[in-house]
């Protein structure tokens, strides 16, 4: 399996426990619009390595993660159905991984390596 040139996982900061089964999709804007790129679902360890390609040009992209699905599931209210993350991917040769550290009512992301 390769490992995409994007990647994340989700830590879910309420439970102090990875966030499993989170449908994530990886877009990339083309103009006024945003193209799908690759999409997944978080693993049993939070994380998915095989978002998208292996390489991708430089360019503004977007991170959207159905936190509202995720949260549904576990019977727990939500304040953020959904949550959007853009980036700059300004060295095409560099890897890139967005975390997303998550609550109900609170997130946080940072420039993982």
């Amino acid at each position: 399996m390769s490992v995409s040139q994007v990647t994340t996982h989700i830590l879910d900061t309420g439970s102090g426990r990875p966030a499993a089964g989170v449908a994530v999709v990886l877009y990339v804007r083309e103009g006024d619009n945003w193209t799908l790129v690759g999409k997944g679902e978080t693993d049993a360890d939070g994380r998915i390595k095989n978002l998208g390609p292996e390489r991708i040009p430089g360019g503004a992209y977007r991170l959207n993660f159905a936190t509202g699905d995720y949260y549904a599931g576990l019977g727990t209210e939500t304040f953020f159905p959904e949550v959007d993350l853009n980036f700059t991917v300004s060295d095409a040769g560099e890897h890139y991984h967005v975390p997303l550290l998550l609550s109900p009512f609170a997130f946080s992301t940072y420039r993982g390596s």
